[in-house]
């Protein structure tokens, strides 16, 4: 019985992949900013935004070196 229930709720996560994703990013959002404030929680969604789009991108050592020096260049400022 309890199996029976278990494989039911995998394969409903499993054809509902999005809505769950969603669900338990927003729940884990949630806890953060009650945990460690609202801004914090943003500082460390955009962190990690940023760690996922690098991490996405097949860069070399050399492409990176470039990315950094471009990004902290003197010339670079707001």
């Amino acid at each position: 019985m309890e199996k029976e229930l278990f494989n039911e709720l995998i394969e409903y996560i499993k054809r509902n992949k999005g809505k769950f994703l969603g669900g338990f990013l927003g729940f884990i959002i949630g806890v953060f900013v009650l945990i460690i404030g609202f801004f914090k929680t943003i500082f460390i969604v955009f962190c990690t935004c940023i760690g996922f789009i690098i991490g996405s991108k097949s860069y070399g050592i050399e492409d990176m070196k470039r990315i950094i020096k471009k990004l902290f260049s003197p010339t670079n400022r707001i």
